[in-house]
């Protein structure tokens, strides 16, 4: 498992914190061409003065961010938290309970830490029950809603199924989806700017 830990260029001081998994992380393409460095080049362009700080790792779970929040709080004092985790979770079939849990204790911790939090919504497939599917895709939004935080209802709306967006192994996008990915993160976001 590789971590994606990069502080990209330009700060008056101000971060913003993604924590995900390889869908962040930018698994199988170059660094540069993921969501997360396509997003510091818009907040550069843009001349938005944000850092942004990518602590993403492949294969991460809601368990593993969990553990590691209070850390990358404390090293990165973020204004802007972005969470995309749990899909990992699901794929393992972890209880939506544990999931919750897990996202609940990295929002209050972040909310502790001053940050605004941008959630993103994962689905899975409904391949794993609907009972499962559904409860799970419920999560974020009442979740969202509980901290009164903002929410990217799908992260991989546009992506997802779309064999011209996706990698070979049909989980993770290419190149061509990461412009797609920051598309649905952006008007999240950019209120919170």
């Amino acid at each position: 498992m590789v971590a994606a830990l990069v502080a990209c260029a330009s700060s008056e001081g101000r971060t913003i914190l993604v924590v995900g998994d390889s869908l962040s992380a930018g698994f199988g393409i170059a660094v540069e061409e993921g969501w997360v460095a396509l997003l510091q080049q818009r907040l550069d362009a843009e001349d938005y003065g944000y850092t942004v700080v990518n602590a993403s790792i492949s294969g991460d779970t809601t368990g593993g961010g969990a553990r590691r929040i209070e850390r990358a709080l404390e090293i990165h004092q973020p204004d802007i938290v972005i969470i995309e985790l749990g899909g990992n979770d699901a794929l393992r079939g972890t209880p939506v309970l544990a999931i919750r849990t897990n996202l609940r204790t990295m929002i209050r911790a972040s909310l502790a830490a001053d940050a605004r939090v941008v959630l993103a919504g994962i689905q899975i497939p409904p391949n794993y029950g609907r009972a499962y599917t559904e409860s799970f895709a419920a999560l974020y939004p009442e979740m969202a809603e509980s901290f009164d935080v903002a929410l990217i209802d799908f992260f991989m709306a546009g992506v997802a199924l779309n064999d011209a967006y996706m990698q070979s192994d049909g989980i993770h996008p290419n190149a061509a989806g990461q412009p797609i990915l920051l598309d649905n993160v952006w008007p999240v976001l950019k209120p919170l700017l």
